[in-house]
């Protein structure tokens, strides 16, 4: 058996990237020969020659020790089983990683930019799993000379950051309810104190049941999920998404005990890569993850997403960039074009009783 090692590398390049991309040429020859079918179609695609990508299969398949392409007489060569597995696998495995390598490239165009330009300012932001963010992050360096260090996490994580001091700014989610949001409460209450943090508007968000495109089991509620005994991908402890999940079955009535959890992601990607890879028959996601996988989407609920920050800190240069970076038209337009994203009041501070409808406290005795 051949040895086989990963060997990790970066670069810097004219633009960014975002999410789960990271460039690996093997997975990228593998991708082109699945989408387009054949190698000569896949070749075409890519700019490059037949002579070409076939050479580099074949030199793929001597490193691995397996091969990648099989062909049938009369038909277009094909990925192997093999190859197929590989595929996914790996797609799969930058999905659940997303949350990390965003981490990492932060930090690492961070170092770039602090090198670069002493006087960039920064600013740490904890946040819930999103894909508007990525592209703010890219607005506010273009536009405010502001490197946002993006740091995902839960909901519930990204704010003890923000108690604890470990970030300025941290980004959760919660639905836009006025009464019966008991586990939200519960939640975010320790957590987040009025006249002590603001909110700072950025987007409302549609959540709802990720499946396979067509959906064959016909999965269209959480009582149909539960009835069905559909294999289904969570997201971890800690994420608002969970606590959207647990509200929802408690408005169904239907017993968390009867849903068949197969597995436990930390981002809306992981869980439609699952749907996707066929590790799952359904999650709660968001619409934009659904289709960027090219899944069916059955919308359950809307979701306000907000960031927060000391009452202090709205007064700092970094913060207030990034209110400035969050009315940036570019920014804006982006934000339009992904599937179940709507702005919701970007840049403007909000209180947090005002925000939350729900949020009821008891009032001093005597007062």
């Amino acid at each position: 058996m051949k040895d086989r090692g990963v060997h990790l590398q970066y670069s810097f390049e004219g633009h960014g990237q975002h999410g789960a991309a990271v460039q690996n040429p093997l997975f990228d020859l593998l991708l082109a020969v699945h989408e387009h079918g054949s190698i000569q179609r896949a070749a075409k695609a890519s700019g490059a020659s037949y002579r070409h990508v076939w050479g580099e299969l074949k030199r793929w398949q001597d490193v691995l020790g397996e091969a990648l392409v099989t062909w049938t007489q009369g038909q277009p060569a094909r990925l192997t089983p093999f190859a197929e597995r590989l595929l996914w696998a790996e797609t799969h495995a930058r999905a659940r990683l997303t949350p990390h390598i965003e981490a990492l490239r932060a930090e690492l165009e961070r170092v770039l930019a602090e090198a670069l330009d002493g006087s960039q300012q920064v600013l740490t932001v904890y946040a819930s799993h999103d894909l508007a963010l990525p592209l703010l992050r890219d607005a506010a360096r273009g536009a405010e000379k502001l490197h946002i260090d993006l740091r995902f996490a839960g909901s519930i994580d990204a704010l003890r950051a923000l108690v604890e001091g470990r970030c300025t700014v941290a980004g959760f989610h919660v639905p836009p309810l006025t009464e019966g949001a008991a586990l939200f409460a519960r939640s975010l209450k320790p957590l987040l104190k009025p006249g002590r943090h603001k909110l700072i508007g950025c987007t409302r968000r549609t959540q709802g049941l990720v499946v396979a495109a067509g959906n064959p089991l016909r999965l269209f509620t959480l009582a149909d999920v539960a009835a069905q005994r559909a294999r289904v991908a969570q997201r971890q402890a800690g994420s608002a998404t969970r606590l959207l999940t647990e509200h929802l079955l408690q408005q169904a009535q239907v017993d968390p005990a009867r849903l068949v959890v197969a597995r436990t992601e930390d981002s809306h990607t992981a869980v439609a890569a699952a749907v996707a890879g066929g590790l799952a028959d359904t999650g709660i996601g968001i619409e934009a993850a659904a289709r960027a996988y090219g899944l069916d989407f059955v919308p359950l609920a809307q979701d306000d997403y907000f960031l927060v920050c000391l009452a202090e800190a709205l007064e700092q240069p970094a913060v207030q960039a990034l209110r400035r970076a969050l009315l940036d038209p570019a920014w804006q337009q982006a934000v339009a074009a992904l599937p179940g994203y709507a702005l919701a009041q970007p840049g403007a501070v909000l209180s947090l009783t005002r925000a939350l409808p729900w949020w009821h406290f008891r009032k001093p005795k005597g007062g």
